[in-house]
């Protein structure tokens, strides 16, 4: 039934021979925070070249309000165990230790060195604001202009890139595949409007594409976010770990017809409390953490909550806050809010959960290498072993910096290792023709499996809904993925569609509830038989049917 998922090689039919040819020594793909810093890193090695699919600001990075979790002063309050502690209790038992100590210990010198290349955190008196956010035991959540974090950093990391003369970033190019030979990743195959197809060989490949929120109907992530990367590194026959494991942000601003934006943690880390269309307040009947309890245990009660008062959404209170406050801490939630008629200062914030973050994705060792020679990955496109089975809230810009810096250190590494020059080499990919665009219903086909997915693999699964996608899918499957197209439009609705299935496929494999894949007809965490990561990959010969199991 879903073969096909696992023959397409290349989505695109071409001769490298015949293409226009770049050469760089290190290939980053994305210019999210993580990518950014890898291309910093290796800019000390070599020649540098950052690809992006639309402009560089545009990427969850740049959209992140929420801050970076580190422990910057020791007191008696919090130190960098706990922090790892806190990190481990969220992550339900799939953390991979090493990976979350060297993080969560490298946090502040990499936090320090943004400071010192000119990022503008929040302070008060010479001393950084500390935050707190769900699943923290302390206040140790840093951010910059209130609410705009992310754009803060990315602004930080390209000043900073503008230092190093041999790194180069090429916008609005498009990244079909990455080009393979025996198990070897030796660059990409590259699309833009001016140029059409290119082929761009690299010693060293670093993805950091992001992730897939846009495979949801309901997301906080922008439009580039259609997992790109994980798809193309699943067809190159990398090894993905954890792909069920999504996460799901448990206050977006619910607006009928309006896309749905992110409403902070840090507001509800500020005093703004949950209540229903009656006006209760409902999370301290569900956690006693209440509206601070990890994102997963948030999500999952709003819906509760939801179905329980007939309502399509339930609302933040941030009343008592004041007005000045607000807008003085959170400058840009209080204009968004505004935009739509809503005074956060006087009325309930209509809100309900959407899909945020993939915690699965490539696997990768602590060197933020891949199985694939010369591939290396970074940030949300990995699966590190950082987040576990639930994301510890504003840990996921602390991975992009600290990864972000190892990738690039171990690509620089293999520069100097393997000097010799780049040459050429040659490929070929005979697909059918080119689909004409006109005799398929992309945009329709991606309402539908976001629709879908978003039903029947969201926040609460079961056998029934998730046997139904695989079927769903199934059909899709053979309809889509087996026609060329020759635009970003139908690469990307083939990603969306790989990622759809390799999410649901995983989802379906784990029969318990943990951290945020929750089963309705497997309500309880199974330590016994499912403390183990669930990895996929195309091609082993280990992965009987492209599916393996783990254990920790």
């Amino acid at each position: 039934m879903d073969s096909i998922y696992h023959t397409r090689r290349y989505l695109a039919s071409f001769d490298s021979r015949s293409l226009p040819q770049m050469f760089t020594d290190c290939l980053v793909i994305g210019s999210g925070i993580a990518g950014l810093r890898a291309a910093i890193e290796a800019g000390k090695f070599g020649q540098v070249t950052v690809l992006t699919k639309r402009g560089v600001f545009e990427s969850n990075t740049a959209y992140a309000q929420g801050g970076v979790a580190v422990v910057l002063r020791g007191d008696e309050h919090d130190d960098l165990e706990l922090h790892v502690a806190d990190t481990i209790k969220v992550g339900c038992g799939l953390n991979d230790l090493e990976v979350v100590r060297r993080v969560i210990n490298h946090g502040p010198e990499s936090v320090r060195e943004l400071i010192e290349w000119g990022a503008r955190f929040d302070s008060e008196g010479g001393e950084l604001d500390l935050g707190r956010e769900a699943g923290h035991s302390a206040s140790r959540v840093i951010h910059a202009q209130g609410d705009a974090t992310g754009r803060e950093i990315v602004r930080t990391l390209l000043k900073r890139m503008g230092r190093f003369d041999k790194i180069r970033i090429i916008e609005d190019h498009y990244v079909i595949d990455l080009l393979t030979d025996e198990n070897r990743c030796l660059g990409a195959l590259v699309y833009s409007d001016q140029a059409g197809l290119q082929v761009l060989w690299a010693k060293q490949t670093i993805l950091a594409t992001g992730g897939c929120g846009r495979v949801y109907q309901e997301t906080t992530n922008p439009e580039v976010a259609t997992g790109d990367g994980v798809a193309m590194a699943w067809r190159a026959g990398a090894v993905l770990q954890d792909m069920e494991m999504i996460q799901f942000h448990p206050t977006t601003l619910y607006v009928a017809g309006a896309s749905r934006a992110l409403i902070t943690e840090a507001l509800r880390g500020e005093g703004a409390y949950l209540v229903d269309k009656n006006g209760e307040r409902f999370m301290p009947e569900y956690h006693e953490d209440a509206e601070l309890a990890p994102r997963d245990v948030v999500s999952r009660s709003i819906i509760r909550q939801m179905e329980k008062t007939s309502s399509r959404y339930v609302f933040l209170d941030a009343r008592h806050l004041g007005c000045d406050y607000l807008t003085k801490r959170f400058p840009n939630i209080t204009e968004l809010c505004e935009s739509f008629g809503i005074d956060a200062s006087k009325d309930l914030i209509p809100v309900r959960p959407s899909a945020h973050y993939m915690i699965g994705g490539v696997k990768v060792d602590v060197q933020a290498r891949t199985n694939i020679d010369g591939l290396l990955a970074c940030g949300e496109v990995t699966c590190s072993g950082l987040h576990g089975a639930n994301r510890l809230a504003s840990n996921s810009l602390l991975e992009g910096l600290v990864f972000g810096y190892v990738a690039g250190q171990t690509a620089g590494r293999q520069l100097v290792e393997h000097s010799a020059s780049m040459q050429s080499f040659e490929i070929q990919s005979r697909g059918a023709a080119a689909t004409d665009l006109g005799q398929v219903d992309l945009q329709d086909i991606r309402n539908a499996l976001r629709a879908m997915l978003w039903r029947r693999v969201g926040i609460e699964r079961s056998e029934e809904g998730l046997s139904e996608t695989m079927e769903a899918f199934g059909f899709w499957g053979r309809y889509m993925l087996d026609k060329t197209f020759d635009r970003p439009l139908g690469w990307e609705a083939q990603n969306m569609l790989t990622l759809a299935y390799l999410i649901s496929r995983s989802a379906r494999t784990r029969c318990e509830s943990r951290g945020v894949h929750f089963r309705k007809d497997f309500p309880a965490r199974d330590d016994k038989n499912w403390l183990r990561h669930i990895l996929v990959c195309r091609i082993s010969p280990t992965c009987e049917g492209g599916v393996t199991q783990h254990f920790l």
